[in-house]
């Protein structure tokens, strides 16, 4: 399933985004936000994206593939007087490769890790998954989903509310044998350099133009690579970037619904792009130079007109989005990354392997609130939330062990082996997969307990929206005591 977008007339004072994304190693998603009078759904994925105009809201929601996606939704907005409020999610979900030897166990593990803002020196280097690069002088205080053996993140969101996921796409162009930077590392350096949906857009073209993009995308000896794609969103706008190679095109999130999936989806309406993009098309005989140019059509394998009406999740994203067009919630949301008959959360070798949801306030008074699950089928997991206030811990009990110079990622030739990756929450809800298949009852209250703990949680978040106080030393470690509580239900 892909990430869908509806928008509708410019942010008035009591407005909320929402986004939703998933992310795995087959497929998956992104989503980002956008304005609307009375609700927001935005979605950033790898998988997909559609829009349809529809004046009252704004949503979006994104699917993608082999890093994550986003989905976006109208958040609650406090009511204007003689108005009813209206709500607004943003979920998001990552998949990976299983070996099918543990019950409910993936091949991959995602752990979700704060990094707070920093100042670097001068000429400071910096070390992304396979290469280093320049460091900037000042980075921003992000938190990340991500695969736990790379540097970069499926998903994640920054300190001012901007959020980015990222999908994997395939065309002419051919893919780099060589490392360099992961479309994932793309990820986190937009949203550690950039306090903006389209300064994160421009860091990422840059990176890309100087460093460019490729390398193993898996944990694996066996080569996965691929192009990469983003859906970016803010508090007022949003992005989809599209790349082949070096080479790109940007669409501004408008109006209607977009949704992407694991192709280029961007035809002719193009906000931005790559000063050679029509150059080198026509150099290699992919566009003639007459007929308008079409980014999709000339830069993709198959002819991309029509996407809505192939199968698969983003063909069921699609549908799912249009089914609570207008009254999506993030229990909506996050309702539609668990729905397993379309496919959209996947099971078996692609399982999905987290989940995130976004809620994104107009109002800048406001917090900016990211749901995440760190494990594994979200049908069983929990979305816990996190807000940006000063004094943040590190995550501990969803962050994934360091190996250092001894990890196989680090050591030539590369992924001779695999270290055991999984953080304590991962190990307990591994176990508790276990109980929930062979002992019916037992797993039955289990999961009736951690449904409780999620609605208690999205009802205290919605409180805080609503009345507008924050109380940071409430909050500050806001995620890390919401995962004891699950714990706790692990036993």
């Amino acid at each position: 399933m892909g990430p869908v977008l509806e928008r509708a007339p410019a942010p008035s004072s009591g407005r909320y985004e929402i986004l939703g994304k998933h992310g795995h190693i087959g497929t998956g998603g992104v989503s980002v936000p956008i304005c609307s009078e009375n609700q927001v759904l935005k979605s950033l994925s790898q998988e997909n994206a559609t829009w349809e105009q529809d004046n009252p809201k704004l949503q979006v929601f994104l699917n993608y593939f082999a890093a994550s996606s986003f989905l976006c939704a109208p958040a609650p907005v406090p009511p204007q007087e003689g108005e009813e409020p209206q709500p607004r999610c943003h979920p998001r979900e990552v998949r990976s490769p299983s070996p099918g030897a543990t019950p409910g166990r993936a091949d991959e593990v995602q752990e979700v890790v704060h990094f707070p803002a920093a100042a670097h020196p001068p000429g400071a280097a910096l070390e992304c998954t396979y290469i280093s690069i320049e460091q900037v002088e000042k980075t921003h205080a992000v938190v990340l989903s991500r695969p736990s053996w790379l540097w970069g993140a499926e998903m994640g969101a920054n300190e001012h509310g901007v959020c980015i996921g990222n999908e994997a796409v395939w065309g002419r162009e051919e893919v780099c044998d060589g490392e360099a930077l992961l479309g994932m590392d793309l990820v986190r350096l937009g949203l550690e350099r950039a306090d903006t949906a389209e300064k994160a857009l421009s860091v990422i073209v840059d990176l890309l133009e100087k460093y460019g993009q490729g390398g193993n995308c898996m944990e694996s000896n066996m080569a996965f690579t691929y192009h990469n794609s983003f859906l970016i969103a803010d508090r007022k706008e949003a992005w989809v970037l599209e790349t082949s190679g070096k080479y790109w095109a940007a669409e501004k999130v408008e109006g209607g619904m977009r949704n992407i999936s694991n192709q280029l989806s961007i035809t002719t309406k193009i906000d931005r792009e790559h000063p050679e993009l029509k150059e080198y098309a026509k150099s290699n005989g992919w566009w003639d130079g007459e007929k308008e140019f079409d980014f999709a059509a000339t830069y993709s394998y198959v002819n991309t007109a029509r996407m809505t009406t192939s199968g698969g999740r983003y063909c069921e994203g699609y549908k799912l989005l249009n089914k609570h067009k207008g009254s999506i919630t993030s229990e909506i949301m996050m309702e539609i990354l668990r729905d397993k008959e379309s496919g959209i959360n996947m099971e078996g070798g692609f399982m999905t392997t987290g989940s995130m949801v976004s809620v994104l306030p107009q109002q800048p008074h406001l917090p900016c609130i990211h749901f995440f699950t760190g494990t594994p089928d979200p049908a069983r997991s929990v979305f816990k939330p996190f807000i940006f206030v000063p004094g943040i811990t590190q995550l501990l009990k969803t962050v994934s062990p360091t190996f250092g110079h001894d990890d196989p990622v680090k050591k030539q030739p590369r992924f001779q082996s695999k270290p055991d990756r999984r953080h304590e929450l991962y190990k307990k809800h591994e176990s508790t997969a276990v109980v929930m298949e062979t002992t019916k009852d037992k797993g039955k209250e289990m999961l009736r307990e951690m449904q409780e703990l999620e609605k208690q949680k999205i009802s205290q978040m919605e409180s805080i929206l609503q009345n507008g106080c924050l109380d940071t030393k409430q909050v500050v470690n806001l995620f890390s005591q919401c995962v004891e509580e699950e714990l706790k239900i692990y036993g």
